[in-house]
């Protein structure tokens, strides 16, 4: 039972050193006016494990850090998408 308790124990600390937070530069070249980045940033945010969105509509651009167990570039693009302007990851 020691055995056990002691491996969940260990289970439970390392797990979380396991996710790793990425932060990925999104293009969203739809962006036309002051307002847009307001949308696109109340998008990216309502994403499950997005933990910081700065959008910059003078570049054009969303940065957007997230854990990668949670989310994905496919979901952050598919949000943006869905709010009225399609991404797609900067190279």
């Amino acid at each position: 039972m020691k055995k056990l308790f002691a491996a969940l124990a260990f289970i439970a600390t390392v797990s979380p050193a396991l996710a790793a937070s990425q932060t990925v530069t999104l293009s969203v070249p739809g962006m036309t006016c002051a307002a847009c980045p307001i949308t696109v940033k109340k998008a990216l945010s309502k994403v499950e494990g997005v933990t910081k969105a700065d959008v910059n509509f003078d570049e054009r651009e969303a940065i957007v850090t997230f854990d990668d167990t949670k989310a994905s570039v496919e979901a952050l693009t598919k949000a943006s998408e869905n709010a009225g302007y399609p991404a797609s990851l900067k190279k």
